[in-house]
């Protein structure tokens, strides 16, 4: 039960353990082989390595360990034969995709995840096959090139550049809008190193037309597909309220068209002045809807604003290769956009009789003075023809205008004449700078109006351009004019 001289057994003093030997005596005598049975059982093999060491019992125990231990690892799976040198190096490739497995932080470099390593069940190949056909969208980049667009997609050179020659036969290249995506088919290719062959390709080329290119044995073709498009414009009307801009917006009007609808109303009216918030007004835009669902505004057709009693209305129309905004009688009528024809300028002297400050007598002022900075532009009140450009006595450096009908305006004490005698100038156009030449005492503008040679108040005139239109053209206004308030609210017409 215990090792000999456990806990004391077999030594002197302490608890004596008897054996049977001690006690019954020594066993009767018995045969050799008896003998030798016996004493080969009383061997002990596997005796306390932490006892007698280096005797010849510890000896027989530490044989019996090594062979022990021996016999373990030879019979262990796969194990290295004892005492190679031999060691297995992974090639490039293996320690590559044993690397991939480890984790590293990503900042630096870690690619986990990426690859998985091959087990035994894969079969190295020399090369896989490609996918027959591949297709893809690209979409045409702001400031992109047309036939970059393919090539970067993957397209040879010789095709891209044959789709840009077949797409310019039927619409502008350069009409072709970003954003504008173009689905293609890639074919087979003879091999990695060159590009795709194009097999189809379709977009939008126009709101009214799509374009289809397919490859055929003689090459690639083009081929229109046409959209069906609603092309009548629509006519919107509402109350100004607190903002015209946002009660125009609400009721539909695209943002550019709105912001267009207030300039052309602005050049007749005040704005603030003139209009309030029981004001309504009145527009008819350009409208397209495809038969695909999508919608298209287009140009102003006609503004007009209701201010309870006055009614203002303009149309659009070309004269003389200008675009002008005319009222229902074909006259080409704009509001000043300020009160007089320099800006940042206050009025120093009316128009009547007055003592003059330089001559020491009363005498008749035939215009209004505005005090201006020296330099300051010169505008035209209204379209006219120049007159006369030059000096005019008293006058100084003047300018005068011939608008129609007997209109005319004058501007004295110039400082510089921007325009020559004979020219056309327009409303809001540069026609010189305030000075003080002449009879002046500072640099100051003084403006004249005329009714036929006559001279009157100009902060009392208002300035009316001449009929614009007449005959023929003016009776294809009217007509363009009723069809177009004609249109329901909110409806649709189809012609004119």
């Amino acid at each position: 039960m215990y090792q000999q001289r456990e806990f004391g057994f077999g030594g002197s003093g302490g608890v004596a353990a008897l054996s049977r030997v001690d006690i019954l005596g020594d066993p009767p005598a018995t045969t050799s082989e008896q003998k030798a049975g016996r004493k080969a059982v009383s061997i002990d093999l596997v005796p306390d390595l932490g006892i007698d060491i280096g005797s010849v019992t510890w000896w027989r125990g530490a044989t019996s360990c090594l062979v022990l231990c021996g016999a373990a690892i030879a019979l262990f799976p796969d194990a290295p034969r004892i005492g190679s040198s031999e060691t297995t190096t992974l090639n490039t490739v293996f320690w590559e995709e044993r690397r991939v497995l480890s984790i590293a932080p990503l900042a630096i470099g870690g690619d986990s995840g990426k690859r998985m390593a091959a087990s035994d069940a894969v079969v190295a190949i020399n090369g896989t096959p490609e996918r027959p056909t591949l297709d893809l969208v690209a979409t045409m980049g702001q400031g992109d090139g047309f036939a970059r667009v393919f090539e970067r997609a993957g397209v040879g050179r010789n095709d891209a550049q044959s789709v840009a020659r077949l797409v310019s036969q039927v619409v502008p290249i350069s009409s072709i809008a970003p954003g504008t995506a173009f689905k293609m088919t890639l074919g087979r290719r003879a091999n990695i190193r060159q590009a795709r062959p194009l097999d189809r390709m379709a977009f939008r080329a126009r709101f009214d037309m799509n374009v289809e290119i397919v490859r055929s044995p003689s090459g690639l073709n083009l081929k229109r597909l046409p959209i069906a498009v609603d092309d009548a414009p629509v006519r919107i009307q509402g109350r100004v309220g607190g903002s015209l801009y946002r009660s125009a917006r609400s009721a539909g009007v695209p943002s550019s068209i709105a912001q267009e609808y207030i300039r052309v109303i602005a050049s007749k009216i005040s704005l603030g002045n003139d209009m309030g918030a029981n004001s309504r007004f009145d527009l008819i835009v350009e409208h397209q809807r495809a038969e695909t669902g999508e919608v298209r505004h287009g140009k102003l057709l006609f503004a007009a604003i209701d201010n309870g009693g006055h009614k203002t209305q303009l149309l659009p129309w070309t004269i003389n290769g200008r675009n002008e905004w005319l009222d229902p009688k074909g006259l080409v009528q704009r509001r000043r956009s300020s009160g007089a024809p320099v800006a940042n300028a206050r009025q120093t002297s009316g128009f009547g009789m007055r003592f003059h400050p330089l001559l020491r007598y009363n005498r008749m002022h035939q215009g209004v003075d505005y005090a201006a900075a020296y330099g300051a532009p010169i505008y035209a009140v209204a379209d006219g023809v120049v007159q006369h450009s030059g000096w005019h006595g008293g006058h100084g450096k003047m300018v005068k205008i011939a608008h129609g009908d007997g209109i005319g305006t004058g501007y004295a004490h110039m400082s510089r004449i921007a325009v020559t005698s004979g020219a056309r100038v327009r409303q809001g156009e540069v026609i010189g700078h305030v000075g003080s030449t002449g009879i002046s005492t500072g640099p100051h503008l003084h403006f004249e109006a005329y009714r036929n040679g006559v001279a009157v108040n100009p902060r009392r005139f208002a300035f009316v351009a001449p009929a614009a239109l007449s005959g023929q053209q003016l009776a294809s206004f009217k007509a363009r004019l009723n069809w177009l308030t004609s249109l329901p609210v909110g409806g649709r017409n189809v012609g004119g």
